[in-house]
């Protein structure tokens, strides 16, 4: 194409028919797109199940629907399959160089979908970011961040609430951290943990009617074999050949110079950890207040002194 005597390559009439019909077919499928977001968001609706199948159904609308405009502009640009092949491997080359945390993050998005690392809705730690996952893209994954219990609130980043609660910040994290870090999930095949409460007690207190007291409140407000099924433990079985031990609440003995420590070990869901856990709290702090028993503290007895001489001289 030249005008005003100036030739401008690349840009004749045949592009130019191109170009238009890419633009149309573009906007036919981004219009398609969110026809089929629409009826999925209107057919799919109600209980947490009910919210994942429709992220999942989002998501295969969205592979889908980039494949087919992939497919369309590669069939309308590239009708001679050897230029095809030409410019998809100078494409691939450019791309593997320039872009290589784009596409590992592209790659690690179909190796979440494929192994089934987690879902929207899980509870989960990636990148260092604890929550629940909100969203899954092609590059990113966003996440409602969560706080971290006392002792972990060290770890970075800083955190002003002390336990598993929502902080209100939404963290997007590449997906190219499954390949770097481990991912940890807390609610994929068995969406429960094990807690634990540690009360010191001075040695002459009454240690069995203490550790009574932890097992009561746990069993009120903790859960236990009974109370869990047969299908949460028969599952994590039949996936992993694990079967899950210590599901009832028990109290364990730890010896120290200057009291017992009872630790309590008791499985929760994991979500709610922190109600269970205060519920509990208040049903031993006034059980024990009933029972005369004392909360050890590091505190000192002087036991003896030097005798003291005090002159006073006048002048």
């Amino acid at each position: 194409m030249q005008y005003l005597g100036i030739k401008f390559m690349g840009v004749n009439l045949e592009n130019g028919r191109k170009l238009l019909i890419s633009l149309a077919v573009i906007g036919a499928i981004v219009l398609f797109r969110f026809l089929l977001h629409t009826v999925a968001r209107v057919a799919v609706r109600g209980s947490r199940k009910a919210y994942q199948g429709r992220f999942w159904t989002q998501q295969a609308i969205s592979l889908f629907c980039a494949a087919l405009l992939l497919l369309s502009l590669l069939s309308i640009w590239f009708d001679d399959p050897q230029r095809l092949a030409t410019v998809a491997g100078l494409v691939t080359a450019g791309l593997a160089f320039a872009m290589q945390k784009v596409v590992t993050s592209f790659a690690g998005y179909f190796v979440i979908l494929r192994g089934k690392t987690f879902s929207v809705g899980d509870r989960i730690t990636m990148g260092g970011v604890r929550g629940d996952v909100v969203a899954l893209g092609f590059i990113q994954t966003t996440i409602m961040e969560m706080g971290q219990p006392p002792p972990v609130q060290s770890d970075a980043p800083g955190m002003w609430v002390k336990s598993r609660q929502f902080t209100g910040r939404i963290v997007t994290v590449s997906n190219s951290q499954i390949f770097e870090e481990p991912v940890y999930n807390y609610t994929r095949d068995f969406p429960y943990i094990w807690e634990e409460l540690h009360l010191p007690i001075p040695y002459k207190a009454d240690r069995r009617r203490a550790e009574q007291i932890l097992l009561d409140a746990a069993g009120r407000h903790a859960l236990s074999r009974g109370k869990l099924g047969a299908d949460a433990t028969s599952r994590l079985f039949d996936l992993y050949r694990i079967e899950p031990q210590d599901l009832d609440p028990q109290v364990f003995y730890r010896l120290t110079d200057n009291w017992i420590e009872l630790s309590m070990r008791f499985i929760v869901p994991t979500h709610g950890t922190r109600a269970v856990k205060d519920s509990i709290s208040r049903v031993v702090v006034e059980a024990f207040e009933e029972a005369g028993i004392e909360v050890a503290s590091s505190t000192y007895d002087v036991v003896g002194f030097p005798p003291i001489e005090i002159r006073h001289s006048v002048p």
